[in-house]
């Protein structure tokens, strides 16, 4: 069968990668076109010749109300292109992953054209904008999700899911960078043998400007307090950004190493971590990396979000565990000062890393074992054998 798949951003790319690898498993005649990353485009090619993709997300993401009016014209173009890519593909399925801005249109236009239409990891209805769940009801045959707490939500919502545990768990425990040693990882990026932060500031250009700036003098703070001289901070580099995204934040500070495709190892070799919310922090409690998450953006986007989301917490993992298991620090509240004071407390409180890592461990209990990833794709294939699109 023909698989069309879309994914705007990094985390997309890992969880589309690995889903394309269950549909190549399970589906030897699968043909697959897809919007996404270098993770996606690597499977593509063990399993196929030619060009599948057809867009890099690193060309179109953007954050923010503000930004999505900015680029207004640049975003039609885009989905106008993708559906023509679309209908001339003609695939067997669409299948939309997260990126719900770009993602709700493309599931509109395919349903009107008689597509199936599948989405894999929810759009994110049960903290915000719940209107859209009008839109999965209409356009999206199927929602494949991801967490657990969602299954209550969208059974009461009336919106049709298949829930098969969460794709990290795999693409975590199979990583080589867990099982590296310290001496390697240090020989290998030609680093000194100094105690390590990490600073994960999202993956978009405008979250690594915004979030790099604070990060930065957090890590000069830090440094000037007795017993901190000399810790080193790795940032891990976001694989749709270059060095020069980060060059100006880090210039003459040698105790800031940016890696690139090293972000589970980066967690691994750290202490502790920084994380912009998002699907890192959610990959730093599943390898054991006690973390504080932090966050801000525009306060024009601030003040909008503020009517819009309904949930307490933002970060994945504490969403899953019902309660905070580390601190957000959230706009106003991410300041180097507020980094500062959590950051020592997770590399000097011994109890409460202990509690930290407990917690971890209910959250990885609670999405289940591994085999996600395939699971979903097998789920696919027999929703697809059950005939035509409901109209």
């Amino acid at each position: 069968m023909k698989y069309y798949i879309i994914a705007g951003e990094a985390s997309g790319d890992l969880h589309g990668s690995n889903l394309m690898r269950g549909l190549y498993a399970e589906d030897k005649s699968a043909s697959i076109r897809f919007w996404g990353g270098p993770l996606m485009d690597s499977v593509y090619r063990e399993h196929q010749s030619g060009e599948g993709l057809v867009k890099d997300y690193s060309e179109g993401a953007v954050i923010g109300f503000s930004q999505v009016i900015l680029h207004i014209g640049k975003y039609l173009r885009r989905l106008s292109d993708c559906m023509k890519d679309i209908i001339a593909f003609s695939p067997d399925a669409v299948i939309l992953i997260d990126y719900p801005g770009f993602n709700f249109r493309v599931a509109e236009a395919a349903h009107k054209k008689g597509l199936r239409v599948f989405y894999y990891i929810a759009p994110k209805v049960w903290a915000s904008r719940e209107g859209r769940i009008r839109k999965l009801k209409a356009y999206v045959d199927r929602l494949f999700i991801v967490f657990p707490f969602e299954k209550e939500y969208f059974e009461r919502k009336g919106v049709p899911y298949t829930y098969k545990g969460n794709p990290l768990i795999d693409a975590i425990d199979s990583s080589p960078a867990l099982a590296q040693s310290r001496e390697d990882f240090l020989s290998e990026n030609s680093l000194p043998d100094k105690r390590f932060i990490a600073l994960l500031a999202g993956s978009r250009k405008g979250e690594v400007a915004s979030m790099m700036s604070v990060f930065m003098q957090f890590v000069d703070m830090l440094g000037g307090i007795p017993g901190y001289e000399d810790f080193h901070f790795l940032v891990a580099g976001a694989p749709s950004r270059t060095m020069e995204d980060y060059a100006a934040f880090i210039s003459g500070r040698k105790n800031v190493h940016v890696l690139f495709g090293k972000t589970y190892a980066v967690l691994h070799q750290s202490e502790a971590a920084v994380i912009n919310s998002g699907t890192a922090s959610l990959e730093a409690c599943l390898v054991g990396t006690p973390q504080v998450v932090a966050y801000a953006c525009s306060d024009f986007n601030f003040d909008v979000a503020k009517h819009i989301v309904k949930v307490e917490c933002i970060s994945l993992g504490n969403l899953i565990l019902g309660r905070k298991a580390f601190k957000e620090l959230m706009q106003y509240h991410f300041t180097p000062e507020n980094l500062v004071s959590e950051t020592r407390r997770l590399i000097e409180d011994s109890a409460y890393r202990e509690g930290m890592i407990g917690d971890y461990a209910l959250i990885r209990d609670a999405l289940g074992g591994k085999g996600a990833s395939r699971e979903v794709a097998k789920a696919m294939i027999a929703e697809l054998s059950k005939g035509e699109p409901r109209p």
